[in-house]
Formats: C-alpha cells, structure tokens, sequence
C-alpha cells in the first residue's frame, strides 16, 4: 500500500494499524472508525460515510496484501456498528467486498469475513432481507468450507440469518426460488444439508407458502433424499413429509399436475427409499386430485405395475403400489368412452404440457391431443374450480401401449401380468367403442397368454378374451349375431378339418342369441380358430392346459367352451 496516498478521513496512525498483522492493532484501529463515523452519522453527513467505506472496500478489502484484507473486514463491521438502524442505507457497500473474501485463499480471512458479516447482519436485522439471495449464495459455500472454524463461523451467521427470516414478514420468496432451485442440485454433502435446513425453516413459517413453489425443487429434493448421509437422508424425509402434510391440509392449492411426471421417474428409482417415498407421494396424488391425474395414467402405469412383483425385500413398496394402481383404475368410467378424444378441448390458464411418462420414454406417438393440463385449484378431489367445467382427457392410447409392452415383456413378473390383465378387462368394460380400436393388435397377444405358467394369468386372459368375444361393441354392421361365415371363412385359411354341419348342429346350439347369453362377435370367432390352431401345433399346450382352458370357458363363458369342446372333437388331430 502506498504510504504516499491520502486516506482522508482516516488518520495515518488509523491506517497504519488497520495493516498492521497483529490483530489487537487492527482492532483499535476499529474502534477509531467506529468513533469517526458514530460523527459523521450526528452530522448527518452521507458523503463521508460513503467516502470511509469506499476506502475500507477498495483500498483494504479488496487489497492483495492480506493483512490489509483483515483490517478492511474488521473496519467494515465497526462502519456497520456506528451506523446502527441507519446501516440499512449502506448495505450493499458494506456486504459486497466482505461477501468477495469469503473466496479467499486464506482460512483465516474467510473467517474473519463471517465474523465481519455477522456483526453487518446483526446491527440491520430485517433491512438484509433485499439482500437476502447475495447472503444465501455466499453461506451456501462456506457451509462446504473444509476448514472446521470457517464452517463454525458460518453456521454462527445461518442461524442468524435463519431467526431474520423467521421473525420478519418482508421475506421475498418469489425472487429466492430461482436461486433454490438451482443450488438444490449441489452434489456436496454440506451444501445439501444447508439447503434442506433452509427448506425446513421456510416450510414452518406461517406467512411464508413454499407449497406453491413446490414444482420446482420436488425433483431436487428427490435427489437429495439419496445422499449417502443418513443425517442428510433423514432431514430430507422430514422436509418431505411436512410437504406431504400441508398437502393433505390443503389440496385446493396444490399442483398436483405439474408434480405428476417428477413422481413418475422417482417411482422407478433404484433406491429403496426414494421409490417408496416417490410412490407414497403419488398414492396421496392419485386419492386427492382424482381425475386430475388421468393424463399422466401411462407414465404412473408405467412406474406402478413392476412394483407388484416385487420380492418381500420391497414388501411396502410393493403394498402402496398395489393402492395406486386400484385408485388409478377406479378412475376410469363409463363416460370416458362417451367423447372422442381427439375432440376434446381444454379451456385452462396454462398451455398443455407434454406427457413425459417415464425413464423408459414409452409414450404415445398419436395422442397429443389427449393430453391435459391444469393449474387450476382443486373445489374437492377430483373436481377443478373454474366458470367452465375442465374436461379431463383418459389418456387411453398410452395406457394400451404400456400394457401391451409388459404383457410382450419376458421378464414381466406374475403379479404384473395379472394386474395387465386386470387393467385390460377394467377398460373393456368401462371403455369398450375405444378399446376396441386397439383390439387387433392386443388380440395375438392375448392368444399368446394363453401358454403363460401361471393358471392366474391364463385365468385373467380368458375373462378378457370373453369380454372381447361377446362385447356388443364388437359388432360390426354387416355381420349378424349368429353368423358363422367368418368362422368357416377362417377355418379354411387354417386347414383345420371342422365339418361345417357338425359345427352348426352341435356347437352352434349353445350360441343361439337369447337376452341371457351374450350375443358373440367376429372376434368369438377369431378365438375359437385360433386356439384350435394353437393347439394343433403345440400339443404340449392342449396337454397341460387344454382341459384347464375349457374349464375355465365355461365358468366364464358357457358358449365359448361349449364350441371350443365341439371344435375340438371334430378335429383330427
């Protein structure tokens, strides 16, 4: 430092301390600029105020001799001092230089910079909230500080800061989202645990509403809640669990569908905890928003059906998975099938968004239209408050498509085959003009079932196909209830050597159309060929599980077995 230069208001003997490597110096020195600007502060004199923390910011601060470093941070605090309630008006000057050493190289000057931040808080109390985000950003790094006193003097200034927020009622939360959302991503332990200690203390402020800024650090708390600290993991579980309690309070305001698809990847997670969380959370959506939730349905479908063949290792996981699939599937209703979908329109606030259904990016290449969004507050589970009653679209084209991929999956577990199955039959019945659109290409695989190793399964894919057989909405126009030409018609693609008059004599008497025996269609035709050709050439099938099959008919369907029996002893193989 150039002992030339003038320092004015400052006295050279001030200034010689203030560099000075002893630290008793430097702190007389401080006390003279608390006595000097405790004046300047009587005469009202801005200008020298301003003037004496330029000069302890520019020329000892911000110095590159560090010994004039720590009598810049001390001469700061000892300005904040003298100033009092009137530091308000100068905190900007005050914190910026102490807030540019908490990146120093020494140890020593970053904890003397808490020291000197802490004095600046403590005297302007409630008027560092306009600075609040500046102060957030800088404690968020010292809290990973590796050296324990840095770190102690940090925490010393978060508790603080900590007991500011929760006192005043000016705490701008819109304006510090955007800075949560993006250090709630840190991958450092400390770092984490600062952030969710923030989180926690925000969450129990009554005028404070972080529930609706929930969209935007769900995810990162997600995240978090798999860190390898136990402390960590735990203090995350009860951030999330105060969320989950407000939400249940309140769920008119909650969003529920901006939340949906962030539940769906953290249900597929691999660590135990974050997927029972996750499905915990989409458990309590499912029952509170209802139908709000339908758009999503493929992507929870997606997330909920493996977690039903989980071994006893994941048995909670697997018992809250089972309570979302139910609820999601009491969803569907008869009015589902009532409207086209590819009609329907949204009146909402917010523009639709993309239904991100999972990890595995299964989507639905042609149901853009289908898909819904809101924002809009809930007047009870299930129900949207608006002047126009919302429609909420059943996203039935991604829910066949995920079905039909565990049903093609090898490796999808018995439970997960049933509850596909189950889900099949829901639909049929509650939606049977839509879902048999998709009924040619559900149909083969379905057919392919049958040879499953589990009676269950094969019990299950029965009950659909005899939904599908004599499902009135599987009538086609030119086609009678009786008519057998699409059966003889097929019977010769197949070569199977069915005499036509033994068929009509014998097999059709069980099928003559009455008000009490469901009146079958192309496809009740389409199954007794096909499982005669599948029988033909795979004798192990009709071996082991023909006379299951045939049982198993004629408890669902007594036409259906009774013609597949007459099919069968007029063959010849």
């Amino acid at each position: 430092m150039n002992p030339e230069k003038d320092f004015s208001p400052l006295a050279p003997s001030v200034v010689r301390a203030l560099n000075d490597k002893l630290y008793e110096k430097r702190k007389v020195a401080a006390l003279e600029i608390e006595k000097l600007v405790r004046e300047f502060v009587a005469q009202n004199n801005a200008a020298q105020i301003k003037h004496v923390i330029l000069i302890l910011s520019q020329e000892f601060a911000l110095s590159q001799h560090p010994h004039s470093r720590k009598g810049g941070l001390i001469g700061l605090a000892a300005c904040s001092i003298a100033l009092g309630k009137d530091s308000g008006l100068y905190l900007k000057e005050l914190i910026e230089p102490v807030l540019t050493c908490f990146n120093d190289a020494d140890s020593r000057l970053r904890y003397y910079a808490c020291e000197a931040l802490y004095n600046i808080v403590k005297v302007a109390r409630g008027s560092v909230l306009p600075h609040f985000n500046v102060l957030f950003d800088g404690l968020s790094k010292l809290a990973a500080d590796p050296d324990p006193n840095v770190k102690s003097g940090s925490e010393l200034l978060d508790r603080l800061l900590k007991d500011i927020v929760t006192e005043s009622n000016k705490f701008d939360l819109v304006g510090f989202i955007p800075l949560l959302r993006e250090r709630i991503y840190s991958n450092n332990q400390y770092a984490r645990q600062f952030i969710i200690s923030w989180i926690l203390v925000l969450e129990s402020v009554p005028d404070i509403n972080l529930l609706d800024y929930l969209p935007e650090i769900l995810d990162g708390l997600f995240q978090i809640l798999g860190d390898n600290s136990k402390e960590i993991r735990k203090m995350c579980e009860v951030a999330l669990g105060e969320f989950l309690k407000e939400i249940k309070k309140n769920p008119s305001s909650v969003k529920f569908a901006e939340m949906a698809n962030i539940l769906v990847i953290h249900c597929q997670a691999s660590d135990d905890l974050i997927q029972l969380t996750a499905m915990c959370w989409m458990r309590e959506f499912i029952q509170l928003a209802g139908r709000v939730t339908l758009p999503y349905s493929s992507g929870i479908l997606t997330a909920v059906l493996p977690c039903l063949s989980c071994d006893d290792r994941k048995k909670s996981i697997k018992e809250v998975a089972n309570v979302c699939n139910q609820s999601l599937m009491k969803l569907v209703i008869p009015e589902d099938d009532e409207t086209d979908e590819g009609k329907q329109s949204l009146s909402l606030q917010t523009e639709p968004k993309e239904e991100s259904l999972s990890q595995q990016e299964v989507t639905s290449s042609g149901d853009a239209g289908t898909r819904a969004h809101t924002n809009d507050r809930l007047c009870a589970p299930g129900f949207l408050c608006s002047t126009d009653r919302v429609p909420v679209t059943l996203n039935l084209d991604g829910i066949v498509q995920v079905l039909d991929c565990h049903l093609h999956d090898t490796a999808t577990g018995m439970m997960t085959r049933i509850a596909v199955l189950k889900w099949l039959y829901h639909l049929y019945i509650k939606t049977p003009r839509k879902m048999f659109r998709h009924t040619d290409s559900l149909f083969p695989i379905l057919l392919r079932t049958l040879s499953d190793e589990s009676d269950e399964v094969i019990l299950k894919d029965l009950e659909v196909l005899a939904e599908i057989a004599s499902s009135p909405a599987g009538q086609t126009e030119d086609q009678g209830p009786c008519d057998g030409s699409d059966m003889r018609s097929s019977q010769s693609e197949l070569h199977i050597p069915v005499k036509a008059s033994q068929l009509s004599s014998s097999g059709m008497k069980g099928m003559e159309c009455s008000p009490s025996t469901p009146t079958m269609n192309s496809y009740f035709y389409k199954f007794m060929i096909n499982l005669l050709k599948r029988f033909s050439s795979e004798r192990k099938l009709l071996e082991t599980r023909g006379a299951f099959i045939i049982r198993s008919e004629h408890h669902l369907s007594p036409s259906l077995s009774q013609t597949t029996d007459v099919m069968l002893r007029t063959s010849s193989f």
